[in-house]
């Protein structure tokens, strides 16, 4: 989808909320059009592979989404701008509470969320927990939610990813191999993306947030949101790559069968970032299901 607003960028759209002691930053591209004023904010969580943040998870699908809502980007805490606290609680825990009160800060009473892996975790955690405050949701293989009856665990994916902050340190060599096995065509990734994302991801205070997640993560997923998601009644929208290799397809199966109104659409040759590997049909497709009846 093109999109034909106008000043639409990372730089227009950046701003800074203040959340209790925590400065989180996010894309705001507000709200541009007479359609985009009738409907619920849409909120995209990014995924937590290092390096990621919001713009570049999203910068590819804003454009488009912003000709039918008001949407906001987050660098989730830990990533991007926002600041990097220790977290006590469960990531997905602390995420959500975060995303509650920000929303609060703007004024937002209700939102649609479109969340991508660590960021799917997220957005199932905000809809148990502020149930009142979700209306639909767009997941692209949420972590946390689902069971994989077939795949080994850990993935290869998520190998891959815990690999890179591993002795002897991260390299430009494992961010390569990270986005191999993120995608199902590499040769497709954005130029300059790999760039970007290794030098995000070995910054110092990255590298001690990134370092403090994975260890939790490596020692077994702290918040097993698996195990509640048959009390999300929210209308959602499961979708996964048929080739990913981080959270495999089969996990969609436990969450289409446990959710009470939940569909599955799956991307051919697509890999762990349909946002981007099959850009038109998910903003598309996205777009119809949070506008449709």
């Amino acid at each position: 989808m093109t999109s034909t607003l106008p000043g639409i960028t990372a730089e227009s759209t950046s701003r800074f909320v203040q959340v209790d002691e925590h400065r989180i930053h996010l894309h705001d591209t507000g709200t541009r059009t007479e359609r985009a004023a009738n409907r619920p904010p849409l909120v995209l969580l990014h995924g937590g592979g290092p390096g990621a943040s919001g713009w570049s998870n999203f910068s590819q699908n804003v454009a488009g989404l912003a000709e039918e809502f008001r949407v906001l980007v987050l660098d989730q805490p830990g990533y991007g701008r926002s600041d990097k606290p220790v977290v006590q609680d469960g990531v997905w825990t602390f995420n959500a509470y975060i995303l509650n009160v920000l929303l609060d800060a703007l004024d937002i009473p209700r939102v649609h969320l479109l969340g991508n892996s660590l960021g799917g975790g997220t957005a199932l955690r905000a809809a148990l927990d502020y149930p009142n405050r979700v209306d639909r949701m767009v997941l692209m293989g949420p972590a946390g939610g689902t069971l994989p009856v077939l795949s080994p665990e850990p993935s290869e994916g998520l190998k891959t990813l815990f690999d890179f902050y591993a002795p002897p340190g991260p390299s430009i060599e494992k961010m390569q191999r990270l986005i191999e096995v993120m995608t199902y065509a590499p040769r497709d990734v954005p130029p300059g993306l790999l760039e970007q994302r290794y030098a995000a991801a070995t910054e110092p205070d990255a590298v001690d947030y990134a370092t403090r997640l994975f260890t939790t993560f490596g020692t077994g997923v702290p918040e097993e949101l698996w195990r509640d998601v048959h009390r999300i009644p929210h209308t959602t929208l499961l979708t996964w790559g048929r080739d990913d290799r981080v959270l495999p397809l089969d996990g969609a199966f436990f969450m289409l069968r446990r959710m009470p109104d939940a569909r599955l659409h799956v991307f051919p040759r697509c890999g762990h970032w349909a946002q981007l590997e099959h850009q038109a049909e998910f903003d598309a497709l996205t777009i119809t299901f949070l506008t449709g009846p």
